[in-house]
């Protein structure tokens, strides 16, 4: 699992390098400070993807004595840092382009320029699709963090692209900067969304609701056939998801009977919901101290019926 996933943190690496030395030498030829807030986007995207790489090599081991519940929870560092980054790049494209909207400077071999920074961008763009893929098959937030990223970059290029041209059109030096506004005011919404997505995950947040639909559609199925349940908790930790449910059981039952349907429950539930680990409790139904927690079962309720 750690070499499937830090191959992509590789590939994300291997086309910062080459993005930077692209958008870098059209910068260098135009005088452009959108190309400019292009360069200073990929140079960020290389340290995420460096961040990215460390992280995953730690949310991929395995639980040891002093992390029973396993790593995974390193992946909401990795895209929170991401999103601080994104942030930052931000404010230093604004910067610059403050100073160039008071201080306009004619643009040199445009042509040259927006060839470079047109290649530079569909290498973004195919790694995006890549990591894309990748986060959403094996749900890592780090992976669709820096496909996130790494696609910001591309409409950030796009808009680039479009002031460059339309300044080497008309002649209007404030196009340029005026762009790299825009550009900044637009990946600024990205890196909030990634930040709180990040500080979610670290809140112990439920799972999404078509998730917990289907927790519930297990449980549902067995409560048709006379077997209860209350208390039910939802988390998820980077890639990984955590269930855990009581079970109320006729106080008759053997204690063999109720531990193989706590085992059909769980393998029901991590069938609905692959790489997940999944915590019952049995208890009788005839018991009233069993329905002391249903408290718990009150907020899942609520935070399910808020969704809909």
């Amino acid at each position: 699992m750690t070499k499937s996933l830090t191959r992509f943190a590789w590939l994300s690496v291997a086309a910062a390098v080459v993005t930077i030395g692209l958008k870098a030498a059209a910068y260098l030829l135009t005088g452009s400070v959108g190309l400019l807030s292009d360069a200073l986007e990929s140079l960020v995207n290389l340290v995420a993807a460096a961040v990215a790489l460390v992280v995953l090599s730690i949310a991929t081991r395995p639980p040891d004595e002093d992390h029973a519940y396993g790593h995974y929870k390193a992946e909401y560092f990795s895209s929170g840092v991401e999103g601080t980054l994104i942030l930052l790049a931000a404010l230093s494209i604004a910067v610059a382009a403050g100073q160039r909207l008071l201080n306009p400077q004619p643009l040199e071999q445009v042509g040259l320029g927006l060839g470079m920074s047109v290649l530079a961008s569909l290498i973004n763009l195919g790694v995006a699709l890549v990591l894309f893929r990748a986060g959403k098959l094996h749900s890592s937030i780090t992976l669709e963090a820096s496909a996130q990223h790494l696609m910001t970059d591309v409409w950030t290029s796009a808009g680039v692209l479009v002031g460059v041209g339309a300044v080497a059109f008309t002649g209007w030096l404030w196009l340029d900067p005026l762009i790299a506004l825009v550009v900044a005011a637009n990946i600024v919404w990205a890196g909030w969304n990634l930040m709180r997505r990040s500080a979610l995950g670290l809140l112990d947040t439920a799972l999404p609701h078509p998730e917990r639909e289907q927790v519930l559609a297990v449980l549902n199925r067995y409560a048709e056939e006379g077997v209860g349940y209350h208390a039910l908790r939802t988390r998820q930790a980077g890639a990984h998801r955590f269930v855990s449910v009581h079970i109320l059981v006729p106080g008759a039952w053997s204690v063999q009977r109720g531990h193989r349907l706590l085992e059909q429950i769980e393998h029901d539930i991590r069938q609905a919901l692959p790489s997940s680990t999944v915590f019952t409790h049995l208890e009788p139904l005839e018991d009233p101290v069993s329905f002391e927690d249903t408290q718990l079962e009150r907020v899942e309720r609520v935070a399910l019926s808020d969704k809909r």
